[in-house]
């Protein structure tokens, strides 16, 4: 499989799911904390995406996988462009005047408190999604080459553990450092990056049969030997 097509049957069907992904949870998910007890741990506290927000990781290493770093980045590119839009969107909805009747009154406090984001929150989820992802494409891809596209448990894990540190930290000490005390700022990074990565991991069976089905079905497995890294670009 060395020869690859021009055009993919499944690449566009993976954008199109990574966005809804991602401005799902971004949107729905984390407007929520919610909380379980837990065996033996007891108690903790979450935001609602974190169930969610990991998959569009395991969509970053599946077309990495994949496809390559090139077609991965646009990608990434997509799903920033539809955060930009809809944190605009978003504002524009919350500040234009309601209409005047009982309903409104009551309605537009519930869109403010979900919509409403700080600049604060809306920078910091940019920001780290952008880096967090380009940093577990990266990894990946330069894994992928130095195994020889042996170990995908390792070039998984691996990857996730280094994109999700940087989308996790980034993330929280943009959106509350400064407003949050130091120790819970530290101990929630620590738990939302210990869910996650632990979430990733058990999703891997999953992420591997999609890789060879899509192998399969594409005719191709791309390795990015004198791949531009380059995140700035949207070429191939």
């Amino acid at each position: 499989m060395t020869a690859e097509p021009k055009t993919f049957k499944y690449y566009d069907l993976i954008m199109a799911a990574f966005v809804c992904v991602l401005l799902c949870s971004n949107l729905i998910g984390a407007a929520k904390a919610a909380q379980l007890t837990l065996p033996v741990i007891g108690t903790v506290t979450f935001g609602a995406d974190l169930f969610f927000f990991p998959i569009s990781y395991i969509f970053g290493d599946i077309l990495t996988e994949v496809y390559g770093y090139g077609r991965d980045r646009r990608v990434v590119w997509a799903g920033f462009g539809a955060l930009v839009f809809s944190a605009f969107m978003a504002f524009v909805v919350v500040q234009l005047p309601p209409a005047r009747n009982d309903f409104m009154a009551a309605y537009q406090p519930h869109l403010e408190a979900v919509f409403g984001n700080t600049w604060r929150i809306v920078a910091g989820s940019m920001i780290a999604f952008a880096c967090g992802s380009f940093a577990n494409s990266f990894v990946l891809a330069k894994m992928k080459i130095a195994t020889r596209g042996r170990f995908l448990w390792a070039r998984v894990v691996g990857s996730t553990v280094v994109g999700q540190l940087v989308d996790t930290g980034l993330f929280f000490l943009i959106a509350f450092s400064g407003i949050w005390p130091n120790e819970q700022l530290v101990a929630v990074i620590v738990t939302q990056y210990l869910f996650k990565t632990i979430w990733e991991a058990v999703m891997y069976p999953a992420t591997a049969w999609v890789v060879a089905f899509l192998k399969r079905a594409e005719g191709v497995d791309h390795y990015d030997r004198g791949t531009n890294f380059n995140p700035f670009t949207i070429k191939v």
